[in-house]
């Protein structure tokens, strides 16, 4: 006779895939009964610590786990490169930012050294300690983008989570009253950019999945090309930069690059990595258009602006699209049916 505690492990197992559940239900709700007293079954419930435990697991076992069917293992590859092309693009953004705003201020000597620093020091000690952390609290990215690439996987979590802290401050500043929160839409759009890879990461980069590795370059080098096309997409174009415009342009030249290495037979050894370009193309394209609806039904907008900004969100849909086209054919490989 089934007991209700019983059903109720049964009922969170469910959080299981059925895949897992096949090979391994009986056996866990076993062990989790076993120095259970019968007469006190319909009394009792899993323990929060359980009931985690098994969410962790349903999160593993459809990321990838060993033995997982084809979509899973696809599912998982494709996580796992979102989290590692998202946190790239977040380091080479922290890192490209900040030495311009210094070349900036060292190139214009004093006034400029001085209006650098007041940032930190004329607002109140408040305002600072936020100023201050949302310059240095992204550079963590680039801590947890080689961390993640030499198998520091607890280091890298560590790191994405703490320099995603930043992008909660705009939605914060109205309850605090330290300063404004700006545009609720873009600063939205803006933290997702870096909390779903920063999560990402923490999900599909356990204990069971494969070591992180770029599908071509090496880490060094993927990063600083990163950073160079950053800095020059500002250099160049500096009227139309905002804070979409550079992880924008570094996503354009990738996926241009990505497209043209699968037209020319790349290496189709890494699974999900053109699902993984498109989630992220999306996800940076909501930033593009967050940040720039709000400008066009202003008048007197610089024309750089406005046409750089349109000019941007164009290619990043195209680009998107392209890119999931191509992800399709992983799709009908782990799941022949969609073709």
């Amino acid at each position: 006779m089934t007991t209700l505690l019983e059903s109720r492990y049964r009922t969170v197992l469910r959080l299981l895939p059925a895949y897992y559940r096949r090979e391994r239900e009986e056996e866990m709700v076993e062990t989790y009964l076993w120095d259970v007293d019968p007469d006190t079954q319909d009394q009792s419930r899993p323990t929060l610590g359980e009931v985690a435990s098994i969410a962790a697991l349903a999160v593993r076992s459809r990321l990838g786990a060993p033995g997982a069917p084809r979509r899973y293992v696809l599912l998982g590859s494709t996580v796992r490169l979102f989290a590692l092309f998202a946190v790239l693009v977040q380091a080479a953004a922290a890192v490209a930012n900040l030495v311009l705003e210094l070349g900036w201020a060292i190139g214009r000597g004093g006034p400029g050294q001085h209006l650098f620093l007041s940032q930190f020091t004329d607002q109140g000690l408040l305002d600072g300690v936020v100023t201050a952390a949302q310059w240095t609290l992204p550079l963590l990215w680039t801590v947890a983008y080689f961390a993640l690439l030499h198998n520091r996987r607890r280091l890298a979590r560590a790191s994405a989570l703490l320099a995603a802290l930043p992008t909660l401050w705009p939605l914060l500043g109205t309850l605090t009253g330290a300063m404004g929160a700006g545009d609720p839409t873009f600063a939205t759009a803006f933290g997702l950019l870096a909390w779903l890879p920063a999560l990402a990461l923490c999900a599909a980069h356990h204990r069971d999945a494969p070591p992180a590795r770029l599908p071509a370059g090496t880490p060094g080098l993927v990063f600083m090309t990163a950073c160079v096309v950053m800095g020059v997409s500002i250099v160049v174009l500096p009227a139309a930069a905002d804070l979409a415009w550079a992880p924008a342009s570094c996503f354009v030249v990738g996926a241009l690059g990505w497209l043209l290495w699968e037209a020319r037979g790349g290496d189709g050894a890494t699974p999900g990595g053109a699902l993984a370009l498109a989630a992220l193309g999306l996800l940076i394209l909501t930033v593009r258009v967050a940040a720039l609806y709000p400008w066009l039904h202003v008048p007197e907008v610089p024309a750089a602006y406005l046409g750089g900004g349109l000019a941007q969100t164009g290619a990043l849909a195209l680009l998107t699209v392209a890119v999931a086209v191509v992800g399709r054919r992983d799709l009908v490989a782990a799941e022949p049916g969609l073709s």
